[in-house]
């Protein structure tokens, strides 16, 4: 595409900033080779090939993806190693199947339940599919999963032993709860739970068809303050591609390091109640609030200079609406500062749900936008 300046763009948009997501992928790879260890990227954030392929060093690798259509889509571009990380059910299996013989390529399938690995099991022997299977183990999150004393590990286990068309390789992990607290100490605690528990989750097994067994943990934090993952196959990490201000909250990054940003303009000026509106509201923000645990200050998203990402000053979004943003100001010379038709950034709360309004990202580049990425939406 022709080289544009941020004044070039309709707003909101999305601003990738390509430096800061090679420095902060180029991190995570080194963490993983400290840690020797394999990273699977989780792509549900970027959810594009570009970032992709810049994630793993090189142009394809081992992935997750959080829905079908994504990994339809990176299947498409030639990753053939993919992990879809959420419980399938059976109506999913026609589809992955489809997926995995139009591109030649593998997805490993999550499971908890006795009942689906049972439905894995005649769906393989009715249409000769192969599936590689994890058993998803809860260590502390409480989401999904099962705990790694369960017996309906060694139950599932059972189910494929003596299978010839889906193979049971391992279990997997998450430990979101990780994002639930800012002390360093305690995320690694968490950490090591995590790693022990999916260790000693593979003992119940009646038979394993991979040695030795996939282990798959992960969690940014997790990774970042990982003590030692001795016996740990890979890790699933991957909002520390962009950053945003729930991790910078909790300590894992810094501002600094955000490398997605929301480009928007100023449309109002509210003199009566002292506030600046933007184009930028909920749809083009999200509604998380995130990062308020820990700082309460950044609202919706701390406000930027639009050339260099950084917060000015104190302004954040103070309140949103589907289309509107409202910035509040104690000082109102921000008026004159911000006339209408001012650009602005936002730094996002939460990344993932942020860029899931969008359809690309204009890529920054030596301080002009050099490039457009498409990303994928939906399910």
């Amino acid at each position: 595409m022709k080289t544009k300046n941020l004044e070039d763009l309709s707003t909101p948009c999305l601003i990738l900033d390509k430096k800061k997501l090679e420095e902060n992928c180029l991190k995570a790879r080194e963490k993983c080779l400290e840690l020797n260890t394999t990273l699977r990227p989780h792509v549900k954030t970027p959810k594009s090939i570009e970032v992709a392929k810049i994630a793993l060093g090189k142009e394809t690798g081992p992935i997750t993806v959080s829905t079908l259509r994504e990994a339809e889509y990176f299947a498409s571009a030639g990753f053939n190693d993919i992990l879809y990380a959420v419980s399938i059910i059976p109506k999913k299996l026609d589809r992955l199947n489809y997926i995995q013989q139009k591109y030649n390529c593998s997805i490993k399938i999550v499971i908890d339940s006795v009942f689906v690995a049972k439905e894995i099991l005649k769906f393989g022997k009715t249409f000769n599919s192969n599936f590689e299977i994890l058993i998803e183990i809860d260590c502390g999150e409480g989401r999904g999963g099962l705990n790694f004393q369960d017996e309906n590990i060694k139950e599932i286990s059972k189910v494929f032993d003596e299978c010839e068309h889906s193979k049971l390789i391992g279990v997997m992990s998450h430990a979101g709860h990780s994002y639930s607290t800012n002390d360093k100490n305690e995320i690694m605690s968490i950490s090591n739970i995590e790693r022990d528990e999916a260790l000693a989750s593979i003992n119940t097994f009646t038979k394993i068809n991979k040695k030795p067994p996939v282990v798959s943990i992960g969690s940014t934090p997790t990774m970042f303050y990982a003590s030692h993952l001795k016996g740990v196959s890979e890790i699933r990490a991957g909002i520390y591609m962009f950053w945003d201000l729930a991790q910078a909250s909790r300590g894992i990054c810094e501002i600094k390091d955000i490398a997605v940003t929301v480009l928007t303009s100023v449309i109002g000026h509210n003199y009566q109640n002292n506030k600046i509106i933007v184009d930028a509201g909920a749809l083009a923000l999200s509604k998380d609030i995130s990062a308020n645990k820990f700082m309460q200050e950044v609202g919706y998203g701390l406000v930027c200079n639009p050339n260099t990402g950084l917060p000015l000053s104190d302004l954040a979004i103070s309140e949103v609406h589907q289309e509107h943003g409202a910035i509040n100001i104690s000082d109102t010379s921000w008026f004159d500062k911000l006339p209408i038709g001012s650009l602005l950034r936002v730094l996002p709360n939460h990344a993932c749900l942020t860029c899931a309004a969008y359809e690309n990202y204009n890529v920054l580049e030596n301080e002009t936008i050099n490039d457009r990425w498409n990303r994928i939406n939906g399910w």
